[in-house]
């Protein structure tokens, strides 16, 4: 296919099958119209736009040489994937990314054949790409598999682990390293790109394979010598050593922008390789927009934003958000306490301890994308006197939780949890919600488990972890923005263990464990008009459980509704264990549980999912609705139900 001129060549391109019978000379054009045509939707919904920028030539010229779908293309994370999803068959629905009933952000298996792994958090393409390798060296089915991977992804250990197994195993997998931090390699040139045809060819690769068979018939500890000086020979032009180390054929850096520098190297790695290749592409992230080029993270995530200018959308706060809240809490508890450091895997700004990190640098380290590592390196620290605050998302810890249960919790180390994005996330769907952290959590002994139910009291969170020695502490608290109570000039120290009364009643008991506390005091205005006195607590706790309070509200109750923003098993499941053994429920008690469903749940609005989930404030009211059948008419009226 020619380009005419003036006509869009993204428009005579609905799956990757079209785009292969576009000549090269013409994939700078459609190159062009694709980055505008992300620009322009990301520019509407929002998202993650400068990883996609960074791979436009990339992903166009993946598509052409290889044969997707029957060849597998895995994205890691999936932050830069939204060029390849307007590339197959889903352009007609890319301004619905992240919205409800739109496309995922992210990679997703259910969406598209052309997704073959779903992905969202980060390192694990090449392991999944190695299964799919293996996989069709078992049923004898002939076919590429291409795992792409940023080079800060592959600063987690799980890459490694899969560089390692992959080398091993000899499998044919083809990783290209997507190195837009140029934190690995100079800037790539005409040599580069030279060297990098010239060692994917035939010709190179042929004699490479003749002289291990030569070398092996004359010996394994020639073989040995010869194809190490070889490699390190090379490496020392084209760099590479250590994943040639590793068991990988490498290639490059080549310039990831270049088309005349990326197809020659794919079609020879796609037609001469044999085992694990390794291609080295240096992009920009954010490239050919001019404000992602010009901002210091590129753009990675934006809001909704103007295309001309640049400039996003701001929402007006009517409260500072909990993340900000936390960082301004824990540089002033670091100002009174010099054992007081910070920990954040790869997210300085998204936990805010970049905050910390301003004004406290020697006492404030980012680990990389190592969640493992960041959890006993903290242990390490709070093993020597230290009081380590490791600042994860939710969705986060879990990557790290053999080393909470092993390295911190069995050996009672003062360990500190913040635990940012509890609860749904919004746009980006289940993939980062936080769910599982209190129940996975406060099934370990020794630990301490707090939920802040607004601001003030993730302030005073804030101090009590500070001054607990005891063992291990978390507390959790939701992405977005507080509901804009009275701020004290410093945290309180809690009580460990205790919770409290926010509102008095005789008949129902709300006992609310995070910020659903603000739907429960509303659905109780509801339950008071109507005649159902209702109390409300704030547990703060999940473990210890305040057992004094929950004796009181189980008896002084005819029911008892526990609410929180995580999965089953968790804060409710703790309770109720309590009050099976304490015999309170042979009582006549009625007791309910509130939790996150047993689904997962696409991507939409914080509020809309909580409202489908039955955890905002007539969720609760009709909860409360459905454990009391004979309710009157007027009442009923009066709860809206």
């Amino acid at each position: 296919m020619t380009a005419k001129p003036n006509t869009p060549l993204l428009d005579q391109v609905k799956l990757p099958a079209d785009l292969r019978s576009i000549e090269d000379k013409d994939l700078p054009q459609l190159a062009r119209e694709l980055r505008d045509e992300m620009i322009d939707a990301v520019s509407v919904t929002g998202g993650h736009l400068g990883a996609g920028l960074g791979v436009v030539e990339l992903t166009i010229a993946i598509h052409k040489v290889f044969e997707t779908p029957h060849d597998r293309l895995i994205f890691d994370v999936g932050h830069q994937c939204y060029p390849h999803k307007i590339l197959t068959g889903r352009r007609d629905r890319i301004r619905t990314l992240r919205q409800e009933d739109g496309l995922s952000g992210f990679t997703k298996r259910a969406e598209s054949e052309y997704d073959p792994f779903g992905a969202a958090h980060s390192s694990t393409s090449i392991s999944a790409g190695l299964g799919m390798a293996v996989a069709a060296d078992l049923s004898g089915t002939p076919r590429n598999v291409i795992a792409v991977i940023g080079d800060g992804a592959l600063s987690a250990g799980m890459a490694y682990e899969a560089l390692n197994n992959a080398g091993a195993l000899d499998a044919r997998l083809i990783v290209i390293l997507n190195d837009n931090d140029m934190s690995i390699a100079p800037p790539t040139g005409a040599m580069s790109a030279y060297l990098a045809r010239l060692a994917s060819g035939r010709t190179y690769m042929g004699f490479r394979e003749f002289g291990k068979k030569l070398t092996a018939y004359l010996g394994k500890n020639i073989d040995r010598a010869i194809t190490r000086a070889v490699e390190h020979a090379r490496g020392y032009v084209t760099g590479g050593t250590m994943f040639e180390e590793m068991g990988f054929y490498h290639i490059g850096p080549i310039d990831g922008h270049s088309f005349d520098h990326l197809l020659p190297v794919l079609r020879n790695v796609r037609d001469n390789a044999q085992g694990p290749v390794l291609i080295h592409v240096v992009t920009q992230k954010g490239k050919g927009y001019p404000p992602a080029e010009a901002a210091a993270d590129k753009y990675h995530g934006v809001n909704k934003f103007d295309v001309i200018t640049g400039a996003q959308a701001k929402a007006k706060p009517n409260a500072p958000s909990y993340t900000s809240v936390f960082a301004e809490a824990l540089v002033q508890e670091a100002r009174h306490d010099d054992k007081i450091v910070g920990i954040t895997a790869a997210m300085p700004s998204g936990t805010g301890l970049d905050k910390l990190q301003d004004v406290f640098p020697e006492r404030t380290f980012d680990v990389g994308i190592a969640e493992q590592h960041a959890v006993t390196f903290a242990a390490g620290l709070a093993a020597e006197g230290y009081k380590p605050f490791c600042a994860l998302y939710s969705t986060f810890l879990q990557r790290g939780y053999d080393q909470v249960v092993h390295d911190v919790a069995i050996q009672g180390l003062p360990v500190r949890f913040p635990i940012d994005r509890a609860g749904f996330v919004g746009a980006d769907g289940p993939t980062h919600a936080g769910s599982f952290d209190t129940s996975f959590l406060a099934n370990l002994p020794g630990f301490v488990v707090m939920a802040a139910a607004d601001e003030a009291e993730l302030k005073h969170m804030v101090r009590t972890a500070a001054a607990y020695d005891a063992g291990p502490i978390s507390f959790r608290y939701p992405r977005g923005e507080g509901v804009g109570v009275q701020m004290p000039e410093r945290g309180e120290i809690l009580e460990i263990g205790k919770g409290r009364i926010m509102k008095e009643g005789t008949k129902v008991a709300l006992l609310s464990f995070g910020t659903r506390l603000a739907d429960c005091l509303l659905a109780a205005e509801d339950l008071d008009a109507a005649g159902l006195s209702t109390t409300v607590a704030d547990a703060r706790f999940a473990k210890p459980l305040d057992h004094d309070l929950i004796r009181r509200l189980a008896r002084e109750h005819a029911l008892l509704i526990t609410v929180e923003e995580g999965a089953i098993g968790g804060f409710g499941s703790q309770v109720a264990h309590f009050l099976i053994n304490e015999g309170l429920l042979d009582e006549g008690l009625k007791l309910r549980s509130l939790v996150l469903p047993d689904v997962w749940m696409d991507q939409a609005k914080p509020e809309t999912m909580y409202a489908k989930a039955g955890l905002d404030a007539k969720g609760i009211v009709s909860t409360v609705f459905k454990a009391f059948p004979g309710l009157s008419q007027e009442q009923l009226r009066v709860l809206g139900v």
